[in-house]
């Protein structure tokens, strides 16, 4: 996917809206809306997928498609797919509310002019979905925040018993803690219980000040300095390709040895978990712990560029110097 690319789906779509429906799915780039994003049940600005004809809605997903790797997008379809089944499980259980749990609440808004030289933005959000990429000409500038959630993390009964959306966010993760040392789990393992959620919260800025630090890039193995790197570009490569190599670049830029990898909870499978990975410019939260431990949260934030701001700054700088 190129910077270009992501223009012209994003331009097919909304060329496939009314006035009523761009009213809805087109915000100013300034817009305070742009940097509010959730991950809980619950009504999002936008336009949702339940009000787009058939065609408006499959040049929506086409957008997802374009923003994101194949598997990203398919992570995406996913996480939509299983609300139909966690509102069944929630039916089956007698539990109120269940009727909210619905494929078709996902809002899809623009920020700006995708047609203009200036700065814009696409975003997707919903139950357990909050991605979104802002651009400036011919760049994506930022791929973050970008959350992505499972519930339930592995389907418990049903048809599609056994199936999983997420699987690499706590397979590496458990891959690195159980390759350490005793001596170097001792650093990594900061609680034996889990936070009941991520820490960092949804503001429009992450906040770090209870983020645990664990232990250090620079103190493992090199085996597990290699899954760690591993673990980190999972989470950036939800994103497409050259857009993650981009992340990764900004990341490994200022040298990994700080980068610190913490772990709360048991070490068993099936119990309830948390992790974090800090740097100085970037988190990754996973937190495993609600409906018996089968409900993923994971996060990734851009410390600095969230948003883009890092680098909208120094273009509006360079826009001021010419």
């Amino acid at each position: 996917m190129t910077a270009s690319g992501l223009t012209s789906v994003v331009t097919d779509w909304l060329a496939t809206l009314d006035a009523g429906d761009r009213g809805h799915a087109i915000f100013d780039f300034e817009d305070p809306e742009r940097v509010v994003w959730a991950y809980t049940p619950g009504e999002r600005a936008g336009l949702a997928l339940r009000d787009m004809r058939p065609e408006q809605r499959s040049a929506a997903m086409g957008v997802v498609t374009a923003a994101m790797s194949e598997r990203g997008a398919r992570e995406v379809v996913g996480i939509v797919a299983l609300e139909s089944i966690l509102g069944a499980i929630e039916r089956e259980q007698g539990r109120a509310g269940w009727e909210r749990r619905d494929p078709e609440l996902y809002w899809f808004a623009v920020f700006g002019d995708p047609a203009t030289s200036g700065p814009w933005s696409w975003r997707v959000g919903g139950h357990h979905i909050a991605i979104q990429m802002t651009l400036i000409g011919d760049r994506v500038i930022a791929s973050a925040p970008s959350f992505l959630g499972s519930n339930p993390a592995v389907v418990p009964s049903g048809p599609s018993k056994g199936a999983r959306v997420l699987t690499g966010e706590e397979g590496l993760a458990r891959e690195l803690l159980l390759g350490l040392s005793p001596e170097a789990r001792a650093i990594a393992v900061v609680d034996p219980v889990a936070p009941p959620d991520i820490l960092s919260g949804h503001g429009a800025r992450a906040d770090v000040r209870k983020i645990p630090v664990g232990i250090r890039y620079d103190e493992l193995e090199r085996a597990g300095r290699a899954t760690l790197e591993r673990l980190i570009r999972y989470y950036l490569g939800r994103a497409a390709d050259e857009v993650a190599v981009a992340d990764w670049e900004r990341v490994a830029g200022l040298g990994l040895g700080a980068i610190t990898f913490a772990w709360a909870g048991p070490t068993e499978p099936g119990r309830g978990h948390y992790y974090a990975v800090r740097g100085e410019r970037f988190l990754i939260e996973y937190d495993n712990t609600q409906n018996g431990a089968n409900h993923i949260h994971a996060v990734w934030r851009d410390l600095e560029n969230d948003w883009g701001e890092d680098l909208l700054a120094a273009h509006y700088r360079s826009a001021h110097r010419a």
